[in-house]
């Protein structure tokens, strides 16, 4: 629901699922997530700060996405940035060649999905580390 309120720029439905979320647990992380997401979105940062702010005080955790790819029988887990792999060195030179072709082919990051304040590059670099990324290379 909060997802979609997102995407079509429904603030006042977005806020009303996730006060009805959070009226059922308090300590739903997804509903405060997905309503922090609808308010970067729109580029509400002080409404951001608050609802992560409440998460926080209501002690709501958010469990960091994992991204699985199964190799020779074997699992690999990836995070967002993640350096602890085996085989880290590897997969980052892969995914600097993969970026490279894709740039080459004339792919241009979407950096309007990285919903955080932060600089266009750094969005890039957001993007760049993505936990499906690193489990493809």
């Amino acid at each position: 629901w909060l997802g979609s309120c997102r995407i079509h720029c429904s603030i006042h439905r977005g806020e009303y699922a996730a006060e009805n979320a959070l009226w059922l647990d308090p300590q739903c992380a997804s509903a405060y997530v997905g309503l922090s997401n609808l308010y970067s979105a729109a580029g509400r940062w002080d409404d951001v700060a608050l609802v992560r702010k409440a998460m926080k005080d209501r002690g709501a955790k958010k469990v960091a996405g994992i991204s699985c790819i199964e190799v020779d029988n074997r699992v690999h887990e990836f995070i967002a940035g993640d350096i602890s792999h085996s085989q880290k060195d590897e997969i980052y030179t892969e995914l600097r060649r993969l970026s490279r072709d894709m740039e080459e082919a004339g792919y241009v990051p979407e950096i309007k999905a990285v919903l955080h304040d932060v600089q266009e590059k750094k969005k890039e670099h957001v993007l760049f580390y993505h936990s499906e990324k690193l489990a493809i290379a």
